[in-house]
């Protein structure tokens, strides 16, 4: 039985913990899971800015990929890795967006432009503040011009198949198929990243870092809309 002198700190820990509600287990999670995402953005931003061992470590992951490059491969790298250009997320993104207006699905529409392109648009901020320059090697497979940190292909990447496993996942009950979801978004996220690290220009630190900042995003973004959703339906019911 709870004491009366933590009666009320007990409802409300009850009330975070309770899968029901606007503002129960479902925002908890969000919270917990953005706070930690963001810390481990923080700790690679910091060794980044710093030069700190993540930097040797960096240069060691680029050229051990380099080293085993190979024309064929390149090719189909390159390949997969223009599909997750901006403009091939953005394509990627239009279709789903058609897709739930077609459905009414506004919940997830809203979602969907909250978090891919306003997502992106923070990681080209991240990278303007930290202005970090890209691998240089002396025959580089690929260049650009603009800066590395965090990367662009895996941002994007992380908030479009983020949301799509979401509603895979939201579409489903059973723990296996959830489960799978969950480790294909992670795999393609995976490959986009190791992608860019085999063409030479990002830094490990640059693709887990952007995996870090654009999932904090995202989960912001579904846990806020989420709680929207859930708000609105409790206000339906008491009306």
């Amino acid at each position: 039985m709870t004491s009366p002198r933590f009666a009320s700190q007990s409802a409300f820990l009850r009330a975070r913990l309770s899968p029901e509600g606007y503002l129960g287990l479902h925002l908890t999670i969000g919270v917990l899971v953005l706070m930690v995402s963001a810390l481990i953005f923080g700790l690679i931003a910091e060794d980044v800015a710093t030069a700190d061992s993540i930097t040797v470590l960096d240069a060691q992951v680029s050229q051990w990929f380099h080293s085993r490059a190979t024309p064929q491969f390149t090719r189909a790298v390159l390949f997969f890795t223009h599909l997750h250009s901006t403009p091939g997320i953005l394509a990627l993104s239009s279709l789903m967006a058609i897709y739930w207006l077609r459905s009414k699905a506004w919940d997830w529409l809203l979602t969907l432009v909250l978090t891919v392109p306003m997502g992106m648009l923070l990681n080209v901020l991240l990278k303007n503040i930290f202005q970090r320059a890209r691998p240089v090697f002396e025959l580089p497979l690929l260049t650009l011009n603009t800066y590395s940190f965090p990367s662009g292909h895996a941002a994007a990447a992380t908030l479009f198949y983020g949301v799509l496993a979401a509603w895979f996942i939201s579409r489903t009950t059973a723990w296996r198929w959830r489960t799978a979801i969950a480790l294909a978004a992670a795999m393609m996220v995976a490959l986009v990243g190791l992608s860019r690290i085999y063409l030479g220009i990002h830094y490990l630190s640059d693709v887990l870092a952007a995996i870090a900042a654009s999932g904090c995003w995202l989960v912001f973004s579904l846990t806020a809309v989420e709680t929207s959703r859930r708000r609105r339906r409790l206000r339906q019911l008491k009306a």
